[in-house]
């Protein structure tokens, strides 16, 4: 099959691909689309931006036009669970992209906005529902929302889903759901996890893969510099003053990493724009659009929250921090030369990230090219570094606060973030409050046991204050007190894992 004419879709949707110039769908959506609209359970492996989401989206609207079927109040007929709340977002702004012709309903539901709006809109029931897991457990446990008429069910990044901690709020969303089902699932990667849920949640499902696991885009250039973690803010400033550059996205490890890089570019009169678990839901959307519209052209983000960004036109994708997980790299670079157009990804490494280099290279199976510095940059010394970063961390957390002073809306004895350092300097990669005896965790989300992954319910809750990045510890402060769980290890996590006071769902 050559052309979308040949699926036998429903021809509303038929107009709406016309009317968006699309003719030829891609490896994917010609495996995908044919079981789909016969009803076969299907699992999908391809990478992000081969067109996964149009693979799912056009069969469930074919379905819904040959039905006069309603949903039910305060229910739905079609789930799709996204790890991010951009990926949401995304997926819905294409269902109403692809059904612009169809009378059906849809609404899109995540943490970080007001949860009342949301339950008005589901009062009447909806056709489609696109939700990530923790505001729909929420929307569930307030009895605004029923899974029992769900006919279809689509897991988009189930292994992000299962990276993040979502396994127990999957489970739990499955239970709630009708047997008598169509269930997809679409992955970048297929880990032994992941099998194990499609083997317990689809019936003889259809199998498609159309890219090997873990390979990278091959219109995608790739260079590794190698540079001391004080060289990078002034390499990466020093690249951005290219004019060739249009449009690119700068990956950090940690939430607060991505703020620094921001900091840095402004100092030197780079614009840039961060978007992250810290950022709240207004945040996150006026910087993508301003990224999207151009008026922005550099983009900071962290891994989580950069799942869901689909934008065109991104020229270069630079690593500024490795990722700690290798599979994270090919989601990465693949956010440029997307559509047949050509990219380039930089990676910044410094000696602590060469381990990290090595798995992305063992993944990978190739060797990321290595690269020297660009003409005319001359890096600071190790002692110049030292400086702009001792003057980073005595820089106060909020306008107007003196140094020392404790961080306003911050109470006494409430926990503090844990450093989110870089690999070898006893940061953690991630925050996490340190609960009190015998009291919920501060800041838990509404309705939180399950809660949002790191990124999705940090709207809901109070944004953790503390001592900057990479202050030290005061002396005598204990490392664990009596009856607390004990901390992870030091390795950078990224951000985004589920942690909820009440039940800690295991790294997979």
């Amino acid at each position: 099959m050559t052309q979308f004419t040949d699926f036998g879709l429903a021809q509303p949707v038929l107009r709406a691909l016309a009317e968006a110039g699309y003719q030829n769908p891609t490896p994917i959506q010609a495996q995908a689309i044919p079981p789909a609209m016969q009803g076969r359970d299907l699992c999908g492996i391809a990478q992000t931006g081969t067109g996964k989401t149009a693979a799912f989206a056009l069969p469930i609207l074919h379905r819904l036009s040959l039905s006069d079927r309603r949903a039910p109040r305060r229910g739905c007929r079609v789930l799709v669970l996204s790890p991010t709340r951009e990926l949401a977002n995304q997926i819905a702004e294409s269902f109403s992209d692809y059904g612009r012709h169809l009378p059906y309903t849809s609404t899109v539901v995540f943490g970080g906005v007001t949860i009342g709006r949301q339950e008005r809109a589901l009062a009447p029931g909806i056709d489609i529902l696109v939700a990530t897991p923790g505001r729909l457990i929420d929307l569930v446990d307030r009895r605004s929302l029923t899974l029992e008429g769900v006919e279809i069910l689509v897991l988009d990044e189930a292994d992000q889903m299962l990276d993040l901690g979502f396994i127990h709020a999957l489970k739990r969303i499955v239970r709630m759901l009708p047997a008598k089902r169509q269930s997809l699932f679409f992955s970048a990667t297929m880990p032994k996890n992941i099998a194990g849920l499609a083997e317990q949640y689809l019936t003889d499902p259809v199998q498609v893969a159309v890219t090997p696991v873990a390979t990278t885009a091959e219109r995608v250039e790739q260079q590794v510099i190698f540079a001391h973690t004080g060289a990078k803010q002034a390499l990466l400033a020093h690249i951005l003053r290219d004019p060739k550059i249009d449009r690119v996205l700068v990956f950090t490890r940690t939430k607060h990493g991505a703020d620094r890089v921001v900091r840095g570019l402004d100092k030197v009169g780079i614009a840039g724009a961060a978007i992250h678990g810290n950022k709240s839901q207004p945040q996150r959307e006026r910087a993508l659009a301003a990224f999207r519209d151009g008026s922005c052209r550099v983009l900071v983000a962290t891994d989580i929250a950069a799942r869901g960004i689909d934008v065109e036109g991104v020229s270069h994708v630079v690593n500024f921090d490795l990722p700690n997980v290798p599979e994270s790299y090919v989601h990465r670079i693949g956010r440029t030369a997307r559509a047949g157009a050509d990219g380039l990804a930089i990676s910044f490494c410094n000696d602590e990230e060469k381990a990290y280099l090595r798995d992305i290279e063992r993944l990978t199976r190739q060797k990321v090219p290595v690269t020297g510095f660009p003409e005319g940059f001359v890096p600071p010394t190790r002692q110049e570094a030292a400086e702009i970063a001792a003057s980073e961390e005595r820089r106060p957390d909020q306008r107007g606060q003196r140094p020392g002073q404790r961080p306003q809306g911050q109470r006494q004895g409430q926990g503090r973030p844990f450093g989110g350092g870089r690999p070898g300097e006893g940061g953690r990669g991630r925050q996490e409050s340190r609960p009190q005896q015998g009291r919920p965790q501060q800041g838990r989300p509404e309705n939180g046991r399950f809660g949002e992954a790191r990124g999705e319910r940090r709207g809901d809750a109070r944004p953790h204050q503390g001592r900057p990045d990479g202050a030290a510890r005061p002396e005598g402060r204990p490392q664990q007190r009596q009856g607390q769980r004990p901390r992870h290890g030091a390795e950078p996590r990224g951000e985004g894992r589920a942690i909820g006071w009440l039940e800690r769902a295991p790294r997979p």
